[in-house]
């Protein structure tokens, strides 16, 4: 029962009898669950307070102790009333909130040693059976207080909150790594790489791709558009992209003539 040690070396001055240490320790384990002592008697004081520690005067009357609580969320407020009943105490809590009640009767003598009231580590015994029969007894059927459960912040990953588009397609290459080291475009054992790395981290595509073979080439960028074939925006920026006709304004465009059509032998033609 950590914590109940320091209480009971505070009230130590006040406890003459063995009902008085057993609501020591009945206080401390309503104080573990998440109650707070407001003070005693049926009614509220002035200048009342929540604490952890026993009220002024709650061991005035040896036949009847009587306290209030209130649950640290407020949800709850109890008034117990512990009745001495020859060598037993009778333990009766309501909640004021609910209207609910329960009922303890405790032995004085299963849990405190009447011999050793000056000596906290000799004074209780069977320590686990009285948490059992409070938090069976009282606790639960009045309603444990909710604890309010501290959330962390969700850590963001800086790199899907910075310029994130869910229409965006993902890079291929992570973020923050370096990309593999790409092979000489004219080495001959490089072609078909590409279509067998599906990553892309390799060049040497099936696909015959004037910008990208290694010849030197007009620096012509696809997503800016290609005067009279591609307005600006048709290719998205990073797009493989394949030419689809000759580049350049000074190449001549092919010859209808160039191929005699079939059948060109035709007298109908």
């Amino acid at each position: 029962m950590a914590g109940l040690e320091p209480l009971y070396a505070w009230a130590r001055a006040a406890i003459s009898r063995p009902q008085d240490a057993l609501i020591c320790g009945v206080h401390w384990e309503l104080v573990r669950h998440g109650y707070r002592c407001l003070g005693t008697g049926d009614q509220p004081g002035p200048d009342e307070r929540k604490s952890e520690l026993l009220p002024a005067g709650w061991e005035a009357n040896k036949e009847v102790y009587t306290l209030r609580y209130k649950s640290t969320d407020d949800a709850h407020e109890l008034l117990l009333k512990a009745i001495m009943v020859e060598d037993s105490m009778i333990l009766n809590v309501m909640d004021r909130s609910s209207q609910k009640v329960a009922d303890v009767t405790l032995a004085v003598a299963d849990y405190i040693d009447p011999e050793h009231l000056d000596n906290f580590h000799k004074v209780y015994k069977n320590t686990e059976e009285l948490r059992t029969r409070i938090a069976s007894g009282i606790i639960s059927p009045l309603g444990a207080p909710a604890e309010k459960a501290k959330k962390e912040p969700e850590k963001k990953d800086p790199d899907l909150s910075r310029d994130y588009d869910p229409l965006r397609v993902p890079p291929r290459q992570p973020a923050g790594t370096r990309a593999p080291p790409r092979p000489s475009p004219l080495n001959p054992f490089g072609v078909g790489g590409q279509d067998l790395d599906p990553f892309g981290g390799r060049s040497g595509g099936m696909i015959v791709d004037p910008l990208r073979s290694g010849f030197p080439q007009p620096n012509i960028d696809p997503s800016s558009g290609i005067p009279g074939r591609l307005p600006p925006g048709a290719v998205p920026p990073g797009a493989r992209f394949d030419p689809f006709g000759p580049l350049g304004a000074g190449r001549s465009g092919p010859d209808p003539d160039h191929l005699p059509p079939p059948g060109y032998d035709d007298m109908f033609m």
